[in-house]
């Protein structure tokens, strides 16, 4: 049996001081207690404790590199030796653009910010002055950020929320959350065509976007429909709408370009983050000329003290670099052990008579317990037991492996086909104690 007593204590020590002993209201809900890391390198963690784990968490994304990588901890202590934020401009804030507008298809400009969630509300802010509107069209299941504008209730294993299906209420994600903040957003089931259609058609002239995940990766790893996200692109061309693709996760996982580029799909504006500076905390919105415009003439304001500051860009552009190396083998090689890891895990499954469904997209999977044949919506994905998969990850942490409460996995450049082999044998161990 795994000890954890030096965490539990820390933890406790933690509460005195921080509120919620965590600093993201996420990371409580780790069983049997949040985790104190000591230290990290390539595809393992090590806790306070001394135990040490394969970690398919990597900082709930941003770690695609691995923990501290030797090329990104290098480009980091370089920046930081000039200096660490400036006020005025730098020569990595030129590098990092032209960076991504050569490898994101939509981004003829960007504007670099901090988080996903900041980035969100600046594509969200740059929509509503392009077209004058101010709804929003979002769907259930897809998160894009805390902000009060955007966050609706979000039901998983590691966020407090209740479930909601297909019914048109907009519940606020937290308490303390005002319920007017989110009187722009109209909230629709992804996936569905017809209602889809249905309101765009009847209520176009009011609604300034259509945000989306092009994956529905924090709900179950669900993807998109034959034809769907074609049909948000042409419904929103036709009728003045900009499509937003949040792609802060899928973001330079699903190759250099993203989702845009795996699907074929090109939005006017896109949002970016986690993976982007490989643990430095950094994010972006890129889109057309005609809508980033408004930033350059100073119609929309973009603000924030540390956006572009010399160690995220210096991160952000290391972290590109290493991507795009021998024409893109990073990718292969994750997805190969991806597709090995989760095949071996499938083979668990019907080994050990356990039901439970598996919904990959390159180097990202999401784990469900379930009944269900296929889990291709988000009615489907709340009817998983969530309270096994909490317990599955839990008696994974006695087995050395690391991973997410509410069932969603990444694999980063560093893991290893031994990483692998080690966890599929932690799963069979696990399983059978179910």
């Amino acid at each position: 049996m795994t000890v954890f007593e030096t965490s539990k204590t820390k933890y406790a020590e933690s509460r005195n001081s921080l509120a919620g002993g965590v600093s993201s209201s996420l990371r409580a809900s780790m069983k049997p207690v949040p985790l104190y890391a000591a230290s990290g390198k390539g595809s393992h963690i090590r806790d306070v404790d001394g135990n040490e784990y394969v970690d398919y968490m990597l900082a709930y994304g941003p770690l695609i590199l691995g923990h501290a990588h030797d090329g990104l901890t290098e480009s980091i202590i370089e920046a930081m030796r000039k200096g660490y934020t400036y006020g005025v401009q730098h020569e990595g804030e030129i590098e990092l653009a032209q960076l991504l507008c050569e490898v994101l298809p939509c981004a003829d400009k960007v504007s670099l910010s901090g988080s996903g969630t900041e980035a969100v509300m600046l594509a969200l802010r740059l929509a509503r002055a392009h077209t004058g509107r101010s709804k929003v069209i979002r769907f259930h299941g897809h998160y894009h950020g805390w902000s009060d504008a955007i966050f609706t209730s979000f039901p998983s294993a590691d966020m407090k929320g209740h479930a909601v299906d297909n019914d048109s209420a907009v519940s606020p994600g937290t308490n303390g959350q005002s319920a007017n903040s989110l009187s722009d957003v109209i909230l629709l089931p992804w996936n569905d065509k017809a209602a889809l259609e249905s309101t765009l058609r009847t209520r176009h002239f009011e609604i300034a976007a259509v945000i989306t995940e092009p994956v529905m990766c924090n709900s179950g790893c669900i993807l998109p429909e034959e034809g769907y996200l074609e049909l948000i692109r042409d419904l929103t061309k036709e009728l003045g709408i900009v499509m937003i693709m949040d792609e802060v996760i899928t973001g330079f996982r699903l190759g250099i370009g993203g989702a845009q580029e795996r699907f074929g799909i090109t939005p006017d504006l896109v949002t970016v983050g986690k993976a982007l500076g490989g643990g430095i905390a950094i994010s972006a919105v890129g889109g057309r000329e005609a809508i980033m415009k408004l930033v350059d003439d100073g119609v929309v304001s973009h603000l924030g003290t540390l956006n572009g500051n010399g160690v995220s860009t210096a991160a952000a552009i290391a972290t590109i670099r290493e991507l795009r190396k021998d024409k893109g083998a990073a990718f292969s090689h994750m997805e190969g052990l991806t597709g090995t890891l989760v095949e071996g895990f499938r083979s668990l499954f019907k080994q050990h008579d356990v039901p439970g469904i598996i919904n990959q997209i390159g180097p990202v999977f999401n784990v469900m317990f379930t009944e269900e044949t296929e889990v291709r919506g988000f009615a489907a994905y709340n009817r998983r037991d969530s309270a096994k998969y909490a317990r599955f990850a839990e008696l994974m942490l006695d087995e050395g492996v690391l991973v997410r409460p509410n069932g969603l996995w990444y694999l980063s450049t560093a893991h290893s086909e031994a990483d692998i082999e080690k966890t599929l044998s932690a799963i069979g161990a696990v399983l059978p104690k179910l």
